[in-house]
């Protein structure tokens, strides 16, 4: 699956301008993010353990739980 293939979403947090946002999309092995202003650039694949850590750490104000 290439990342054009990919169905990309953009948080609602971006605002109405949009212009300091990332979008992301699932993939069956990563989590893909890239830029929103310039979606040509290419993106960055993370592994899903990766990800879910990552939004758990900033769910939480980036205090580390445990």
């Amino acid at each position: 699956m290439t990342t054009t293939e990919l169905a990309w979403s953009k948080s609602s947090y971006s605002g109405s301008e949009g212009d300091n946002c990332v979008e992301v999309a699932i993939g069956t092995e990563a989590v893909h993010i890239r830029d929103s202003k310039d979606t040509r650039r290419g993106s960055l694949a993370v592994p899903a353990d990766a990800w879910a850590a990552f939004t758990a750490f900033t769910a939480f104000g980036g205090v580390a739980r445990g």
